[in-house]
């Protein structure tokens, strides 16, 4: 594609649909401007009057340490929350990669009866909301609970990492799929006449080939679970810091700034991610766009 083919676009028209995104986007930015001022202050910041306000790192301090009041010894383990975040974010990344990129590659490379209708059927499911399966997820998790407290708490993790992994496949799936669909058979073909199994091609040939959709799959895998509040929330036998910051938003004793820094420390992840993947993500998008 040469730049002749590329639309360009007026240095005006740019400088308008600049402002029209900085004027959308200023809501969104102060309110997570104050979020995070309000993690360094001694009270909530809810205006840009700070005469009154006292920034200081006791917030972070008294987070670290567990406490989620500044009178009173009630302590909690922060760290705690921080790993079982960490577990059910990389458990939901992993399988999701996984599954997604097995069965983008088999629905693109072989003709089976019914593939149209899978791919439809996964489709719808992407769809419909999570929340409004948690009963019958509720069901078999159920069903399939062990009776032991040990056991209860390690099968909760597997449970939830599968559960809420597979909201996220069926997305994965369709993106991998179409990654696949653009790589000419001659490569695969070289492969297998070469003596590779198809899983060894699979994995050896074409996965190097589409690194930015499989990076971009595993980083909507994380966040999902990074984020997730009602499954973790519904089966979860450990706190995540999404529950830890819900359970404590009513709480009589909670001091607001602590909060606020814990608010903080949860989106730091996100911010980072969308920051270092900027480029890979550009990739896809522009993958989507030559397709």
């Amino acid at each position: 594609m040469s730049l002749g083919d590329v639309e360009v676009r007026s240095k005006s028209r740019q400088i308008f649909y600049s402002i029209i995104l900085i004027a959308f986007s200023v809501p969104v930015i102060m309110a997570f401007s104050m979020l995070v001022l309000s993690s360094f202050a001694n009270q909530m910041v809810t205006n840009f009057d700070f005469s009154k306000v006292r920034f200081t790192l006791k917030n972070w301090q008294l987070l670290f340490q567990g406490r989620i009041a500044i009178t009173g010894g009630l302590r909690e383990n922060i760290f705690l929350y921080l790993i079982s975040t960490a577990i059910v974010a990389l458990g939901v990344a992993i399988v999701t990669t996984l599954v997604g990129t097995l069965s983008g590659y088999a629905i693109s490379r072989i003709r089976f009866k019914g593939r149209k209708f899978v791919l439809l059927m996964m489709l719808m499911l992407h769809a419909l909301p999570g929340s409004i399966l948690i009963v019958g997820v509720y069901f078999l998790y159920r069903l399939w609970m062990p009776t032991s407290l040990n056991a209860l708490r390690y099968f909760s993790f597997f449970y939830v990492i599968i559960a809420r992994a597979a909201l996220e496949v069926p997305l994965s799936v369709w993106l991998m799929k179409g990654f696949f669909d653009l790589l000419p058979w001659e490569i695969e073909w070289s492969a297998l006449v070469d003596g590779a199994s198809r899983l060894k091609t699979w994995a050896k040939i074409m996965m190097p080939l589409i690194k930015p959709g499989v990076v971009a799959i595993l980083i909507f895998g994380f966040l999902a679970g990074w984020q997730d509040i009602i499954y973790v929330r519904t089966f979860l036998i450990d706190k995540t810091l999404a529950t830890f910051i819900e359970s404590n938003l009513e709480a009589e004793m909670a001091y607001m700034p602590l909060l606020a820094a814990a608010a903080t420390l949860y989106l730091l992840p996100t911010i980072f991610f969308y920051i270092s993947s900027q480029k890979l993500l550009f990739k896809v998008y522009a993958g989507g766009i030559r397709r």
